[in-house]
């Protein structure tokens, strides 16, 4: 009884931090779920050993053992866009600015119970979100009085987090392969402020009218349901393959912002699916390799132009502008010592901002795409260990004629860190 009260206690607290989930690698999608998939590039699909498989890939749940994990992430990105070009009377809209909320802790959970020695089930609790800025709301001037770089009359950035339970089922099909499901129990939360000049008449005009569902109306929530899927097999006495699909998640619409994203607030999470094979080259050296694949530009709200034609909030609206993005998560993992085992990874992407749609990600510059990470795992005695996680995005810059005005050039920039730790035990 001990045990499941704290294990609920546990669960309530992830579901209440990740409430301020900031997180933005590929996309707005994590490189990695799980720490010793973050030390490894985020290479998971075909790794057997840990409590994510909710998040990674379901089947891998029937091959952890009974398992529980709590950990968190220390989150550091930095954000800033910078504007050039402006002459005579709109020399005011020059100018350089770098986002705030530069620390963020992202929480994470697993549990793996052995059911027989078929099935087993579990349950992962983890996040998306990082579409977060927060730039002040002066230093601009896009007419009569200072204002903030989209030419609004306050703060300027947009915040969105979703957080995901995943209850997780895996049967095993022979000793070595098996299928795994996972409903996804979804929530997301956004807030927008400073947008102003987007929606009608900005506060600087002095008329202060303007769209009621675009902007400054605090945080909205939207829910859905979708479901994970997930396959892995040993092909050889060294090699594992896995294979996860997750079909595009149908979430309730953001009313209050129904006249900023496309199709009256809509903001759907992308289908994803990935591919991995883990290799065990020697008896200490594991190689994991993925390729993952997110559809965001079949998400209106993401992937619409920015100067799509249509007005915000419409169908054809303006969204962001995101490509699909095709990631390789390439991790080592090596057992130095029987109680000591380090990791290293390499994750990249194409980088999903074009230069046509740099005004709109201003507030939205997911454009990293390179992480290189390090990680290690220490056993404090046959049933605990510790794990900690380093990962480094160096910085990237996409550079684009300004949708404000055509003589303007804009440039937005990101770079990140995180360190995270991790606490397992076996039961």
């Amino acid at each position: 009884m001990k045990t499941i009260n704290t294990l609920r206690a546990t669960v309530l607290a992830a579901v209440l931090a990740t409430g301020s989930v900031a997180w933005a690698t590929d996309g707005y999608f994590p490189h990695g779920y799980g720490m010793q998939s973050v030390g490894m590039g985020g290479a998971s699909v075909a790794v057997t050993g840990n409590t994510f498989a909710g998040a990674n890939n379901p089947a891998l749940a029937a091959f952890a053992g009974n398992r529980f994990e709590v950990g968190a992430n220390v989150f550091m990105p930095k954000r800033g866009a910078t504007r050039t070009g402006g002459a005579g009377m709109m020399a005011g809209m020059n100018g350089s600015v770098e986002s705030g909320s530069s620390t963020f802790i992202v929480p994470e959970f697993g549990y793996n119970r052995q059911i027989g020695s078929d099935m087993a089930v579990g349950l992962s609790v983890y996040g998306n979100g990082g579409m977060n800025t927060d730039y002040v709301a002066t230093g601009f001037n896009c007419g009569p009085g200072a204002t903030n770089m989209l030419c609004g009359g306050t703060n300027l950035g947009v915040n969105l987090m979703q957080l995901i339970v995943a209850p997780t089922f895996a049967y095993k099909l022979t000793e070595t392969s098996a299928i795994g499901v996972s409903p996804l129990l979804v929530y997301q939360q956004f807030k927008a402020s400073g947008l102003q000049a987007f929606a009608g008449k900005p506060q600087w005009t002095g008329q202060n009218t303007f769209a009621a569902n675009t902007t400054d109306n605090g945080n909205d929530s939207s829910k859905g349901l979708g479901v994970r899927l997930g396959y892995t097999a040993q092909v050889n006495d060294s090699t594992r393959f896995g294979v996860s699909y997750s079909p595009r998640i149908n979430m309730s619409r953001f009313d209050k912002y129904s006249q900023l994203f496309a199709e009256a607030g809509d903001f759907d999470i992308p289908e994803n699916f990935a591919f991995g094979v883990s290799i065990q080259a020697s008896p200490a050296v594991m190689l994991a390799l993925d390729y993952q694949r997110i559809n965001y530009s079949k998400v209106k709200s993401i992937g619409n132009q920015m100067m799509q034609g249509g007005p915000l909030g419409a169908e054809n609206g303006p969204g962001f502008g995101w490509a699909d993005l095709n990631v390789f998560k390439l991790g080592v993992e090596w057992k130095q010592s029987q109680n000591l085992t380090l990791r290293a990874g390499y994750n990249h992407t194409n980088n999903p901002v074009g230069g046509a749609n740099v005004t709109f990600n201003i507030i939205a510059p997911g454009v990293i795409t390179d992480h290189y990470t390090l990680g290690a795992t220490y056993k404090l005695d046959d049933k605990t260990d510790l794990t900690f996680a380093y990962m480094y995005a160096p910085k990237n810059t996409v550079t684009g004629t300004s949708g404000l005005n055509p003589t303007l050039t804009e440039t937005i920039r990101m770079s990140q860190q995180s360190l995270g730790v991790q606490y397992g035990w076996k039961f």
